[in-house]
């Protein structure tokens, strides 16, 4: 019954915001209160806890989108966007932005979550658009996809690198990126072509967080390296706190790498260093800067906290259970392992909304059973965590803080961004699964 109840709640989140033309925070509230009534949980603990999943999420993604906001609007006064876009443009050849997005989308997204990387780079999506006559949708699609590609399947994002923690190979995370990234590249070109094929006719809706870039002369530009500044210095920090983990440095320099990797105080240093960008004036047009982009978060915030409210109270009911224990009833070995660990994440995913949520879910399932059905070298663990990784993909829809993400700093109806972002997902999914298990043929 309560798969019932949780893709009734689903098909209900869909619908209303398509066809009702509900507001989806309305939808996402009601629907969670309903899966709470029909699974059964305390009435009295309902609101607490849709307040509580609200607020949880703020406290892990608010101030990143708040700065990020800030970030992409320094980069569009400062004129560092332009020349951001010149420099890429030059490297890859104006024929090819789609392409150069999703290339820049699955590098970024190696070390930092999806939806901040899309929040730094969306005014970059804006100026490309307009250098190359690329309509704006396609050029977001592009790295909005390249970014999905990695962040689910390579560490050191969190979601594979508790998948592969989970699951008892947290010594082979080398090899885990390695096979994440031949694993990825599919992905990847998936995103370009599909962005040039569906997303060219989709039309931008007039929102609050997106607006015209300025307009610069060249003269007045900033050099190359202050302008990708705010960009690569967050990336920078972000991997070398990562990967200070993995490769175990000294106690002390890990914990101050930590510090500085961590999303707030990354983005806050970013933001410290583009003061240099203004050579005049620079306090006045940096206050202008954090005007404009804290104004342009707002809608972003209360949607990504809506989402994190259904996903508490889907949290509270007996799902992971209930899995669970279907598992420990139905033997299966091979590549059906790889089969049911993809639509196990695949559930978790649609339900619930997080992608790293589903893969810890999936993972800490799975963990028990590896060795009973034959999954004990690093190789085979591994790619039980791309299948994970892949099934997590599926689908980023409205429950999903990515999902408004890129609906909000685009432009895009949330009835396009299902007819695009949301399908773009689940093909990502499906391609990176076909590759795993060609890849447990020849290697598993």
């Amino acid at each position: 019954m309560i798969f019932i109840i949780v893709l009734a709640a689903i098909a209900f989140i869909v619908l209303s915001s398509t066809v009702l033309k509900m507001h989806p925070l309305i939808g996402l509230l009601l629907a969670a209160i309903g899966v709470g009534v029909f699974a059964g949980l305390p009435m009295d603990k309902l609101a607490e806890t849709i307040g509580k999943g609200f607020g949880e999420l703020m406290s892990k993604i608010g101030l990143m989108v708040i700065l990020g906001c800030v970030i992409g609007a320094i980069l569009d006064k400062s004129g560092a966007a332009i020349k951001v876009a010149d420099v890429i443009l030059k490297l890859f050849g104006e024929k090819r932005p789609a392409f150069a997005m999703s290339v820049i989308g699955g590098i970024v997204g190696i070390p930092v979550f999806c939806d901040s990387g899309f929040i730094i780079l969306h005014k970059l999506n804006q100026i490309v658009a307009k250098r190359t006559g690329m309509p704006l949708a396609t050029i977001a699609l592009s790295l909005s996809g390249g970014l999905f590609a990695t962040h689910t399947l390579v560490p050191p994002t969190p979601g594979p690198l508790s998948a592969a923690g989970n699951l008892g190979i947290p010594d082979s995370i080398g090899l885990v990126i390695l096979i994440g990234l031949v694993a990825s590249i599919p992905s990847l070109f998936l995103s370009t072509w599909f962005a040039g094929k569906y997303a060219r006719n989709v039309k931008l809706i007039d929102d609050a967080a997106v607006e015209e870039p300025q307009v610069i002369e060249e003269r007045l530009l900033p050099p190359a390296w202050k302008a990708f500044m705010p960009i690569v210095l967050p990336i920078l920090l972000i991997t070398l706190a990562s990967f200070a983990k993995i490769l175990h440095f000294s106690e002390d320099l890990t914990r101050w790498l930590s510090f500085l990797g961590s999303p707030l105080v990354s983005f806050l240093l970013a933001i410290f260093f583009s003061y240099s960008l203004f050579p005049e004036n620079a306090s006045q047009r940096m206050m202008a800067c954090f005007k404009s982009g804290i104004e342009h978060c707002g809608t972003t915030l209360v949607l990504v906290g809506a989402g994190g409210a259904f996903g508490a109270i889907l949290k509270e009911t007996s799902l992971k259970e209930m899995v669970s224990e279907w598992l420990l009833h139905n033997e299966m070995s091979g590549g059906y392992l790889l089969v049911i660990a993809f639509l196990i994440a695949v559930f978790f995913k649609t339900a619930q909304g997080s992608t790293t949520s589903a893969m810890v879910l999936t993972t800490s399932i799975l963990a028990p059973l590896l060795a009973t059905l034959g999954f004990v070298t690093p190789v085979q663990i591994t790619l039980v965590v791309m299948a994970v990784g892949s099934g997590a993909m599926i689908v980023s829809h409205t429950n999903d803080a990515w999902f408004w993400v890129v609906s909000q700093f685009t432009g895009i109806s949330a009835k396009d961004t299902y007819r695009t972002h949301t399908i773009l997902t689940g093909l990502q999914g499906v391609v990176s699964f076909m590759t795993t298990m060609v890849l447990y043929l020849l290697i598993g």
